[in-house]
C-alpha cells in the first residue's frame, strides 16, 4: 500500500513510525511531553533524523525520562551521560535537562500538571494548519515566541522559539501536517 506522508519524512523506518504514530497527535501526557522537550532540546543544531535514531538510547540513559530522578542528578550522573556513546553527549544540554526537569517539577506544582501549562498557549486546543508544501511550515510562531519568553523567564534552558515550535508540531499543538498527508485528517 502506497501511503502519502509528509516530505520530510525519510525512508528510515523509526521517523516512518514517529510520523505515523506520533507526531502532530494531541498529547497530554505529563511524562511524554517532558521526553519531547528534551528531545527537542537536544536536537538544536542537529538533524530529527539524529535523535530518532538515538531516542532509545536517550530513554535507557535518562531513567526513562522520568523528571523526578533526573531533577536529582548529580555530577555523578553528569559524568556518566558524557561517557555514554549511545547519546549525544553536550555538557550544556545534559545540564539542561537536569535544570528543566527542576523546572518542569515547579510548573506542575503551580499549574497541577505541564499539561495544563503549556497547551494554554494554545488555549487548549490544536491549530489546524492547511499547508500544502514543506516549504510553507514556518520555524517558529508569534505563539512559539510567547512560550519561549515564558519558559526562559521560568528559567528553562535550550528552549528558544523554533525548538518551542518544534515541540509544538511533535506534541499535536500545532497540526503541521501538509493536507495531502494521510495524518493531516487523523490529527
Amino acid at each position: 500500500m502506497n501511503v502519502e506522508r509528509c516530505r520530510w519524512v525519510s525512508e528510515n523506518l523509526l521517523m516512518i513510525k514517529y510520523h505515523d504514530e506520533e507526531w502532530g497527535k494531541p498529547l497530554h501526557d505529563d511524562q511524554k511531553l517532558f521526553e519531547y522537550i528534551i528531545l527537542d532540546a537536544f536536537q538544536a543544531g542537529l538533524s530529527w533524523n539524529t535523535i530518532i535514531n538515538k531516542r532509545r538510547n536517550f530513554e535507557k540513559a535518562f531513567d526513562n525520562f522520568n523528571v523526578n530522578k533526573i531533577s536529582k542528578y548529580t555530577l555523578k550522573n553528569v559524568k556518566r551521560l558524557l561517557n555514554d556513546k549511545g547519546i549525544i553527549r553536550n555538557k550544556l544540554k545534559i545540564n539542561a535537562t537536569i535544570n528543566n526537569a527542576k523546572k518542569f517539577l515547579e510548573i506542575q506544582k503551580e499549574f497541577g500538571s505541564f499539561d495544563k501549562y503549556i497547551w494554554s498557549f494554545v488555549n487548549h486546543k490544536p491549530i489546524k494548519n492547511k499547508f500544502k508544501d514543506l516549504k510553507e511550515l514556518p520555524s517558529k510562531t508569534i505563539i512559539s515566541d510567547k512560550m519561549s519568553i515564558d519558559l526562559k523567564e521560568r528559567g528553562f534552558k535550550f528552549v528558544g522559539s523554533t525548538i518551542c515550535y518544534a515541540f509544538m508540531q511533535a506534541c499535536g499543538m500545532v497540526n503541521d501536517h501538509s493536507i495531502n498527508c494521510f495524518r493531516h485528517k487523523e490529527v
